[in-house]
């Protein structure tokens, strides 16, 4: 995995950016996983990577992934690839085939 030597990482801390709206000394990291790695995937450098996986381990990261109601392709690609997660098993994926696109988008 590219982000394998998260645990050499431990002390980094999240960029606040990235959580603008909410007051992160009280916010719920466990309660809001999605979220975060959400904003992680859409937003994120590096060192925000290692805290959401130092957070929630490889597969609390994985599990949110799975469950995402949205990502562009961009990122979902890359999660995919980069966690190896079948695009079929990810919501985003699942909901975007849902959807009819027209025929030159």
């Amino acid at each position: 995995m590219y982000f394998s030597n998260y645990k050499e990482h431990a002390n980094t801390i999240i960029n606040p950016v990235l959580l603008w709206e909410f007051d992160v000394n009280h916010f719920d990291y466990q309660g809001m996983r999605n979220g975060v790695v959400q904003r992680v995937i859409e937003r994120g450098w590096p060192n925000d990577w290692w805290v959401a996986l130092n957070l929630y381990g490889e597969q609390g990261v994985r599990d949110a992934i799975k469950s995402l109601p949205y990502l562009n392709d961009k990122d979902m690609h890359f999660v995919s690839y980069i966690f190896q997660i079948p695009l079929n098993e990810m919501a985003c994926f699942e909901r975007k085939q849902l959807r009819p696109t027209h025929w030159n988008s």
